[in-house]
């Protein structure tokens, strides 16, 4: 099949295909005419790849994991786990950060709502004392 129908086939864009391609991901026959072939394996390949995407993977990582899929081994098992592990761990170290700085704009966001509430209450009371003079 074209890349086109691939591309389609996987729910992927064909810039995404070619991407792949680039980054060792996926491979492909070329016609004589340079004309990208591939075949129904592909499609499982793709949609593998987009998973392991989904699971905040770089195309690095998923370049390390695919000889698990390519030559499956118990080296090449052991060697993806791994990988896996230090990239979930990687994955909860960020998840972390992120928690502490969403509670920090938390504290910012109450600050700035206190403050627009005095600021409020002293609007508020400049008003009532100016038509109290009038």
């Amino acid at each position: 099949m074209r890349i086109g129908d691939l591309a389609e086939r996987a729910g992927v864009s064909v810039r995404s295909l070619r991407y792949y391609e680039e980054q060792g991901l996926l491979t492909s026959t070329r016609s004589s005419s340079g004309q990208r072939h591939y075949t129904d394996y592909e499609v499982e390949r793709v949609t593998f790849i987009q998973r392991l995407y989904a699971a905040g993977l770089s195309s690095r990582t998923i370049a390390a994991l695919l000889p698990c899929v390519d030559a499956p081994s118990e080296e090449n098992s052991d060697a993806a786990l791994e990988r896996m592990g230090e990239e979930r761990d990687r994955l909860t170290t960020h998840i972390t950060e992120l928690l502490q700085t969403r509670d920090t704009l938390d504290k910012v966001m109450a600050s700035a709502r206190a403050y627009r509430e005095q600021f409020d209450a002293e609007v508020e009371a400049g008003a009532e004392a100016r038509a109290v003079s009038a």
